[in-house]
């Protein structure tokens, strides 16, 4: 993953408009929301533009970037743990194959 550098170029781009007083995690956490809205929304009526996506799921993920950034969090430990938390949950024998959430298998 290249998210350090990603995260830098963020923050400057941010810095040079003198955005980060508008970044506080309430804020971000609800932008990473609206802007997931717009992600879906490619998909209401089709398959969606491809390049429409890639810009809303681009929004997406710079507002979770700079939602981490300002939690002072690893993106990877964050994500690992979760994975090993839901590899518990969801045990290969019992998921494989099948979308019931943990507690049905």
């Amino acid at each position: 993953m290249r998210e350090p550098e990603t995260i830098e170029l963020l923050k400057a781009f941010m810095k040079e408009r003198n955005w980060e007083q508008f970044h506080s995690p309430e804020n971000l956490a609800k932008s990473i929301s609206i802007e997931a809205g717009e992600l879906l929304e490619c998909f209401q009526w089709g398959d969606g533009d491809e390049d429409r996506v890639q810009d809303e799921l681009a929004d997406v993920l710079t507002y979770c970037l700079l939602l981490a950034d300002r939690l002072g969090v690893d993106i990877d430990e964050i994500v690992r743990r979760k994975l090993e938390i839901t590899r518990l949950k969801y045990p290969v024998e019992k998921a494989f194959g099948r979308s019931d959430k943990y507690d049905q298998l």
